[in-house]
């Protein structure tokens, strides 16, 4: 017997207390209860069983995010079929490739992406559906047509006397079976899908349900084929009896400031990039004011003001939160000073798909500046150093929540773990004597200098980016010498009036800035502009790769 519970043990109990409160919810569109979700996939079930879905099929998700993806996403889970979720923002050419590779028999799409696919890409296709109205997109033939036209009347026919919160049963019996095949990028070369068990997700919601806050209302930004999505701000939420609301559209800072003003709700997942931007464009502003930064220095006075300017944050998200977890990327440590200094609920966690997500968590109370956290209790995490509290080494990692290897990859999933069984990571880190693991870059950026000192661009970059009138940047190694590629904050630059010949200065004066703040060895010789912002993953970090 495992020591906490299943997953699906948890929302089959959810469901069955909460039947008649929203679960499922597009800000100004749909809204589906508990009962409506359970109801539905309950019809998806008997149309698999008729079509001849057997248990450990694929069944593929590409689609925007919305009430319906989350009602499809469980009624795959729940079936014992395995979810293919293809971030929505793959080309249709890409999510036609993984379709296949994945060996998917269904498909669930929004139909504009359904009419830039070709079927005869995808044979094994049977049943294609439009998550937004439920039509039928595709049928191989006409016995799945017939299926699926009669979806209600086989509903009808197996619950005559209704279907209620007692009839709620899914599998849970299956902790070892595979439940996600998520690909971590579109790419068609040697595409890796990261197999994911039941027992991966049971460990990270037992986890969340322990150490993360929980409350009424959640509002999901992040893209659900994308694991911190998919499990903090959807499963482990939908298991408590959260009710979650989606944006229909790619958010605008004015729609999400208006969906967190309605929803109100508890908890936020976000990268830093979005709380540096508030910090730049709400707070920085504040602070510098003359008159403010001189009742900083009056002890009582300021501590008036940190409080003002912190309950003026939170009640922009709606009041609220009760925590802001972030990830992705390290937050701007001068960012971080001032969080700290106000006492905003906020901490920096880590993560990869191939641990489902969560690596490292620590409650913002307890959390350490310039750290990720500590390993969370389902896992075991070790730096691969001679002296790992002061030598940066590969973090590896063992345990409950890490995946099983990448769908039709063995080279890739035996060049994932060490021989002792510890996932690689491919990051660098330190541990301090309690346990909290800080960052220290990929081991693939890491650049190696002339008098062989190892330079991570991450650190770098911080302080780049801290200089005026950046906005974001990438450090690169070109010939030994350290090259700093920035985008300027066009916004910031208006506002303050510059012409042509003091933008043309810029880039000098961020180069001689950042230098006063870095050791000899890691000096930047050149800051170079570029003209359109850096490219970014679905979960907005900076595509490396790309710059040179």
């Amino acid at each position: 017997m495992e020591n906490y519970p299943h997953y699906l043990e948890r929302l089959q109990d959810a469901t069955r207390k909460f039947w008649d409160k929203a679960a499922l919810n597009n800000i100004d569109g749909e809204s589906f209860t508990y009962g409506q979700m359970a109801t539905q996939i309950e019809k998806f079930h008997l149309v698999f069983e008729k079509i001849g879905i057997k248990d450990g099929d694929k069944i593929a998700l590409y689609a925007r995010n919305g009430a319906r993806l989350g009602m499809v996403f469980m009624s795959v889970v729940t079936n014992r079929s395995v979810i293919v979720p293809l971030l929505s923002d793959f080309t249709p050419a890409n999510a036609t490739f993984l379709t296949h590779h994945s060996e998917s028999v269904a498909l669930f799409t929004n139909a504009d992406k359904w009419a830039q696919m070709d079927i005869a890409k995808m044979p094994l296709v049977r049943l294609a559906v439009d998550v937004d109205s439920w039509k039928l997109l595709y049928a191989a033939d006409d016995e799945v047509r017939e299926a699926y036209d009669e979806m209600d009347v086989l509903f009808a026919a197996k619950w005559p006397g209704g279907y209620g919160p007692g009839d709620v049963v899914f599998p849970t019996d299956n902790w070892d079976e595979m439940a996600a095949i998520n690909y971590t990028s579109g790419s068609t070369g040697d595409p890796k899908g990261v197999m994911l068990i039941h027992r991966n997700f049971s460990a990270i919601v037992d986890f969340s349900q322990r150490h993360v806050p929980a409350g009424d209302k959640m509002v999901s930004m992040l893209p659900m084929a994308h694991m911190y999505g998919l499990v903090i701000e959807f499963i482990y939420p939908l298991c408590n009896g959260t009710s979650i609301y989606w944006l229909g559209k790619a958010p605008t800072p004015a729609t999400l400031l208006k969906a967190f003003a309605d929803v109100k709700p508890y908890l936020l997942v976000t990268v830093p990039l979005v709380m540096e931007k508030i910090y730049k464009s709400r707070i920085k502003p504040t602070l510098d004011k003359p008159a403010v930064r001189f009742a900083l220095k009056v002890p009582g006075l300021n501590s008036l003001i940190y409080k003002k300017v912190k309950d003026g944050l939170v009640q922009a998200f709606g009041g609220q939160v009760q925590e802001f977890i972030m990830g992705g990327a390290p937050l701007n440590p001068e960012v971080e000073k001032i969080f700290k200094k106000i006492k905003f609920p906020y901490l920096v966690g880590y993560g990869m798909t191939e641990a489902c997500p969560l690596l490292a968590y620590e409650h913002w109370t307890k959390y350490v500046p310039g750290s990720c956290g500590k390993a969370v209790d389902c896992a075991t995490v070790r730096i691969d150093s001679e002296d790992p509290q002061h030598i940066a080494g590969e973090i590896q990692a063992k345990g409950e929540n890490i995946t099983i290897g990448y769908f039709k990859n063995p080279e890739a999933s035996a060049n994932a773990f060490t021989e002792d069984g510890f996932l690689r990571t491919g990051d660098l880190g330190i541990m301090d004597k309690d346990g909290n693991i800080f960052i220290k870059g990929r081991s693939k950026s890491m650049i190696l200098t002339a008098n062989g000192q190892n330079v991570y661009p991450e650190e770098l970059e911080a302080i780049v980016n801290n200089q005026p009138f950046v906005g974001e940047s990438v450090v690169v190694d070109r010939a030994g010498k350290i090259v700093a590629l920035v985008y300027l904050d066009k916004e910031g630059i208006k506002n303050a009036g510059l012409d042509d010949e003091a933008v043309a200065d810029l880039p000098e004066k961020i180069r001689v800035g950042a230098n006063r703040s870095l050791p000899s060895y890691s000096k930047i010789t050149k800051v170079e502009p570029v003209l359109v912002p850096f490219e970014k993953t679905p979960k907005m970090s900076i595509k490396r790769f790309l710059y040179k």
